[in-house]
Parts: structure tokens; C-alpha cells; sequence
């Protein structure tokens, strides 16, 4: 995304995008190859914090309004980063599964999560400026 660019939705946002970009890789490269056993468990719950994170962005920015409600999804967004990185980190250490995919995923969730970190702190600042 260009520096300075205006953001006029939720997809003009970096991390919205990477996020989404790594929800799709996760569901069509490593998604599939999880073994059976798993369906239930670490299949199920890395479906659902991948596909968490750009949807708590994407939530979270049409209440941005509000003076807390942006902050309350993006940290909620941070959380569901840190659970998929754990997610695939298992998936490396327990089946060796596309491990370098993973590994991959593994450097955007956690750039992601810092990435929401900083949009959190900025937004605090920023609604701290205009008064409410």
C-alpha cells in the first residue's frame, strides 16, 4: 500500500489485506492436508482464527466511531493471530505439513499481530487528539 495513501475502508488497510491474503493461503495449500484425527480439534480451530482475524479488522473498523470499540476488536484480531501461530506451529512440530508454508504464515500472523499492536496504540493517541 502506498505511504500516505487515504484510507477509505477497511480493505485500504495493510494488515486487513495480509491477513485475508493469509487466510486464503492457509485454506488452500495447508487446510486440506491435516490429518483426519485433527477434524475436530486443531482443524477446526485454525479454521476459525484465520478467518477470525481479517473479519474482528474489518468488524472492528466500522466502529471506529466509537471511542473504544475499534481498540476492543483489534485486540481481539492480536489474539487470534497468536492462536494461529501457535496452531501452525504445531502443525509443523507434530505432522510436518508444508512446513515452509507454514513458516511463512507463521512470519505474517506475527507481523499481523505486531501490525494491530501499532494501529491500536495510534488509534488511542489519534481519538485522545479529537475530543469524543
Amino acid at each position: 500500500m502506498e505511504k500516505n495513501k487515504k484510507i477509505r475502508s477497511f480493505k485500504d488497510l495493510e494488515v486487513f489485506q495480509n491477513s485475508y491474503s493469509a487466510c486464503v493461503t492457509f485454506h488452500n495449500i495447508v487446510f486440506q492436508k491435516l490429518p483426519q484425527n485433527e477434524r475436530y480439534d486443531l482443524t477446526d480451530q485454525l479454521s476459525r482464527s484465520t478467518k477470525a482475524v481479517p473479519r474482528l479488522i474489518a468488524e472492528g473498523y466500522a466502529k471506529r466511531h466509537q471511542k473504544l470499540g475499534f481498540i476492543k476488536y483489534l485486540d481481539d484480531a492480536m489474539a487470534e493471530c497468536n492462536e494461529t501461530v501457535v496452531g501452525l506451529e504445531m502443525i509443523i512440530d507434530i505432522y510436518n505439513i508444508e512446513p515452509e508454508t507454514c513458516k511463512h504464515l507463521i512470519e505474517i500472523y506475527d507481523k499481523t499481530g505486531r501490525q494491530l499492536y501499532k494501529l491500536s496504540e495510534a488509534w488511542i493517541k489519534f481519538k485522545r487528539k479529537t475530543k469524543d
